[in-house]
């Protein structure tokens, strides 16, 4: 006599846990906007080494000219004509 076969139930479905597809897509918006920072960290500090050395040592001053064979520095502020004033001479600051 044969047996009627008996197919075993089909395994239950595994519907997907809605809140694991919400976990990783917040995963990756935050790994995005960590790599973001980091790129753009990376920029700015690569613009400002490249801005230091490339202005490495310049600098400009404003010293009057013929200043350099002068006695001393009040004697060479003395002779400045912008710095000379009308009033008081016993009460002018100069700044070095």
């Amino acid at each position: 006599m044969s047996s009627p076969q008996v197919t075993p139930p089909p395994p239950p479905r595994q519907e997907p846990d809605p809140g694991m597809a919400s976990r990783e897509m917040d995963i990756a918006v935050i790994a995005g906007v960590i790599a973001a920072v980091a790129f753009v960290l990376v920029c700015l500090l690569f613009l400002m080494l490249h801005y230091m050395y490339r202005h490495k040592g310049t600098y400009h001053t404003n010293e009057a000219k013929g200043t350099e064979f002068a006695e001393s520095a009040d004697a060479a502020l003395q002779d400045d004509p912008s710095l000379q004033d009308n009033g008081d001479s016993s009460r002018k600051e100069y700044f070095i």
